[in-house]
């Protein structure tokens, strides 16, 4: 078990000494914000004092008792109202290296999902065109938040709900139908396509394949002879694109079709779920004070209960013309999310449907209570190219691809700056300043520190042959040493409570910081010769040394392989 963990769950322990009716769940043990307070700092006597009996202060004396009798502290006392500060040994600190180095990238891993399923849905835009650059975000976000499930012991399905019944699936068609009619030599202009047609440029080599696979069997027929196979048709096409922009990304997905599960009856299986229930009923829906909602209509209609399950309003579940809402829609596949029983549920959503959090958490809850359901919306990337603003437009077909932009900066850069900053902050990419190489580029500073780190590791197998064997690793005993293996040790720490709060920005936070570390110690090796990482005339302190580099290493590459990025050896 790693040395935060352990000290972790010594306090744990020690609560549970002290008083058997404390409950430990908030409780946490992480580095001190100033260094000279110590290296950890728990906030266990402030959290557990109600429960205990006694006040912060109080409980926070007894529990330093214990905690100084741990081989890993050095010492531990009262911060504030009853914060507790820990100062850990330097030998605890050195003979964790030995841990990282055995384990290598399994150092983090955790077990709190072990034996457990977790699905999360993402990306599952409308199959209406390739993936723009606003959806990249939606796709990194998922899918980092899936490995980092993987990482703690879940077993995960990564998914996207294909919205191919929809009207915007209608739109597809009949803008694919005037490509059709392009690629046969028939003149079009901008009149052929209404407000709500999708005009890209995308769709034109849709409209070649038409033909090619057709002829003109389709040509100036009426719609209802031809709509239905073009839809389908631009549809397979749309997945098709959206495959290969995603795989692109490093992102490999299983599908599930809104078409396939509604003709499978699994609206209609949950809504007989809810009706048992007593949540579905006739009635009519108030007209919405001060916004638009665009399933209301004023007339007795079938709706879910909604508001019993923590929903602002009931929702509709069936069209004027007895259609399915796209509401209904979701029911279903939530439904069918639920039976295959999988332990965690994980959505993510991009901010314009901040306003479906409330009612797919209400469907949820009403299917099955016990459900453990999270939904993360993501907040908005703004685009720049070298300074100038990027507008994008789908229907008009004015947007930048997925492609286009993993072309110009790369999947890594993409990637990076997709998790880099917390889902509910708005996302500033500049398409110059992610591919600058300063340590103003997060992703270029931590890969700069791996590249460093395996160039001094192959000069030292140059001068030595072989990596020299360690004797001892007491010699690791300057501040900035300590500093870096105080910053390799929370690496498990950070796993957890990313996994726990689904924010992987946690990683690539901790990666910045982890590199920082690793930067400082080589600049003060370059004016203090005795800190350099090899020195000949010593193979004992440059193998211990190395066992630093190595441990640092290992680590740095395990981060960027779980946020979905290639480590780099050197630096081109």
């Amino acid at each position: 078990m790693p040395l935060v963990f352990r000290l972790q769950e010594f306090i744990e322990n020690a609560l549970k000494e002290i008083s058997p009716s404390i409950s430990t769940d908030k409780v946490v043990l992480e580095p001190t914000k100033d260094v000279s307070h110590g290296d950890l700092a728990s906030n266990a006597a402030m959290v557990c004092a109600k429960m205990a009996g006694v006040s912060p202060r109080d409980l926070a004396v007894k529990l330093i008792e214990k905690i100084l009798t741990h081989d890993t502290v050095i010492n531990a006392e009262i911060a504030g109202p009853g914060f507790i500060n820990i100062k850990l040994k330097p030998s605890a600190l050195q003979q964790e290296l030995g841990q990282i180095l055995s384990q290598q990238s399994a150092y983090g891993d955790a077990c709190i999902g072990a034996g457990k399923s977790a699905q999360v849905e993402y990306v599952s835009t409308n199959p209406t065109g390739p993936m723009h650059i606003g959806h990249g975000r939606n796709a990194v976000l998922g899918d980092t938040i899936a490995s980092l499930l993987q990482k703690v012991g879940y077993k995960v399905s990564r998914e996207y709900y294909v919205n191919d019944a929809g009207g915007q699936t209608i739109a597809l068609a009949r803008s694919a139908y005037v490509r059709y009619k392009e690629a046969l030599g028939q003149a079009i202009a901008d009149a052929d396509f209404d407000q709500d047609m999708y005009k890209g440029d995308y769709l034109i080599p849709v409209g070649e394949a038409l033909a090619q696979k057709y002829g003109d069997s389709f040509l100036n027929k009426p719609e209802a002879e031809w709509f239905e196979t073009i839809r389908l048709f631009a549809i397979d096409a749309m997945m098709n694109y959206i495959r290969s922009d995603l795989k692109m990304l490093g992102i490999v997905m299983e599908y599930a079709s809104e078409s396939v599960l509604t003709q499978e009856g699994w609206v209609t299986k949950a809504l007989k779920v809810l009706e048992i229930k007593g949540d579905v009923y006739t009635g009519a829906l108030e007209k919405p004070k001060g916004h638009q909602v665009d399933d209301w209509e004023e007339r007795p209609q079938t709706l879910f209960r909604a508001t019993a399950y923590g929903d602002d309003i009931d929702r509709a579940l069936k069209k004027s013309d007895g259609a399915w809402t796209y509401f209904a829609g979701d029911v279903g596949y939530h439904y069918y999310k639920i039976s295959r029983n999988f332990d965690v549920l994980v959505n993510i959503l991009g901010f314009d449907h901040i306003g479906y959090v409330k009612r797919l958490t209400s469907a949820v809850k009403a299917l099955k209570a016990d459900q453990y359901y999270a939904i993360k919306t993501c907040q908005m990337v703004n685009f720049s190219d070298n300074g100038q603003p990027v507008r994008m437009s789908k229907r008009a077909g004015t947007f930048v691809t997925i492609q286009q932009l993993i072309e110009r900066v790369g999947c890594d850069a993409v990637r990076f700056m997709m998790i880099s900053r917390h889902q509910d902050m708005v996302i500033d990419f500049d398409f110059k300043k992610a591919v600058e190489q300063s340590k103003d580029n997060p992703l270029f500073y931590i890969q700069y520190a791996h590249a460093r780190i395996h160039s001094v590791l192959r000069h030292a197998t140059q001068l030595f042959g072989e990596l020299p064997k360690v004797d001892s690793l007491e010699c690791l005993n300057d501040e900035a040493e300590l500093t870096l293996i105080k910053g390799l040790i929370q690496w498990p720490r950070v796993v957890v409570s990313a996994a726990r709060h689904l924010e992987p920005h946690r990683v690539a936070n901790y990666l910045y910081d982890l590199a920082g570390f690793f930067h400082s110690l080589w600049n003060k090796g370059k004016d203090n010769t005795q800190l350099r990482f090899i020195d000949e005339k010593s193979p004992s302190q440059t193998a211990a040394r190395l066992v630093l580099l190595q441990a640092t290493v290992s680590i740095l590459a395990e981060g960027l392989n779980l946020l979905g990025i290639t480590p780099v050896e050197e630096m081109r």
